[in-house]
């Protein structure tokens, strides 16, 4: 005798969210969409460059290109460049001050590790 099972598919993990934006990181862009960034959105893309090989940049543009992942978390809009997706799952983008800079920051838990300078990463 012979019996067949079937089994059910397993159900999928959530993925994490591509990004999300700490409060502080959300008020400051909230900021400057308001003042001189008006009409402007903040693109996030990776490149290939720094001592450990990828470093994060980002840039004002003018609105989503097509090869954009539009993001919004808090109410804020971000856009993220499709390229560079898969490095930024599950990163979060915020906003810091220090004594002598400021800027945004990311956390990102695809990171394998850093540079020295803390400028580029690798995964």
């Amino acid at each position: 005798m012979s019996t067949t099972t079937t089994d059910a598919p397993r159900p999928r993990r959530a993925l994490p969210p591509l990004m999300s934006l700490s409060d502080t990181a959300a008020e400051r862009l909230r900021a400057l969409y308001a003042k001189g960034q008006g009409g402007k959105l903040l693109r996030v893309a990776v490149s290939t460059k720094g001592c450990s090989g990828m470093s994060y940049e980002i840039d004002w543009v003018d609105a989503a290109g097509p090869g954009d992942e539009v993001v919004t978390d808090k109410g804020v809009t971000v856009l993220v460049d499709r390229k560079a997706t898969l490095f930024l799952i599950g990163t979060v983008m915020d906003y810091e001050r220090k004594a002598m800079s400021a800027g945004f920051t990311f956390t990102n838990p695809n990171e394998k590790g850093r540079c020295g300078c803390g400028e580029s990463f690798h995964v």
